[in-house]
């Protein structure tokens, strides 16, 4: 075992003891959770706003949208989940949905290879969470799941940690809530209601049902910000 392993497991076994799990499954977590939290949610957002940073942000978007694509062919090869038509047709509407409301259609997009790597990248690192929950489900409920997998991205973040970058946002209250609100509106909450989607909806389908996402998007968007809808982005929700 490696230094970093033992401080890793050490970590894990102080913050357990406070859960009621069996000390002899404290170990199995790092196993059963690396995945994710350090792929499907420190390394997609790694790779997302890199996207964000070398293409247009309406690039960034529809290339993250693959990742319904992965979950169903991950689903075939690893479960054997049939991929029938139907499911092919909601792929392709969704897919069609989110590129249409992403604002493509208005033109002005720039696109660089490494922005290309970095979006497919960051849609497979998101389906990898559907992946994975498929083999953590049947051991914890939705609610220890969705813990352990922020336990984990939390301490992958660390290698992340700016304090001067913090210090500016958490020493205003704008930027207080603002913070707590990406934190727990913006990431918590949607993975543990995903999660507990994920227990009485088939994977495949679970992945393109989050499409909706652009959608809401864009309906905040008009409630909250007074943006107008363009007839192509009204035909991607629809």
């Amino acid at each position: 075992m490696s230094i970093l392993e033992a401080v890793l497991y050490g970590v894990l076994q102080g913050i357990a003891e406070f859960l009621p799990i069996s000390s002899s499954g404290h170990l199995s977590l790092a196993h059963n959770f690396f995945g994710t939290g350090i792929v499907s949610v420190v390394l997609f957002t790694c790779c997302y706003f890199t996207c964000q940073q070398v293409c247009s942000l309406a690039v960034a978007s529809i290339l993250l949208y693959t990742a319904p694509s992965f979950v169903v062919l991950m689903g075939a090869a690893l479960w054997k989940a049939p991929i029938t038509r139907r499911k092919v047709t909601a792929l392709a509407l969704a897919f069609g949905g989110c590129v249409l409301v992403s604002g493509i259609m208005s033109g002005g997009l720039t696109v660089s290879p490494l922005g290309l790597v970095m979006g497919i990248a960051s849609g497979f690192c998101y389906a990898t969470y559907t992946v994975f929950a498929h083999y953590v489900m049947g051991h914890y409920g939705s609610l220890t799941m969705t813990y352990w997998t922020f336990v984990f991205a939390g301490l992958g973040s660390l290698f992340f940690w700016d304090t001067a970058a913090l210090t500016a946002v958490f020493t205003n209250p704008t930027g207080i809530w603002s913070g707590l609100g990406l934190i727990v509106v913006a990431t918590v909450l949607p993975y543990l209601l995903y999660t507990k989607g994920l227990e009485g909806v088939e994977s495949g389908k679970a992945s393109i049902m989050a499409n909706v996402e652009p959608v809401v998007g864009a309906l905040v968007g008009v409630v909250v910000f007074g943006e107008t809808l363009s007839l192509w982005v009204v035909i991607g929700i629809v």
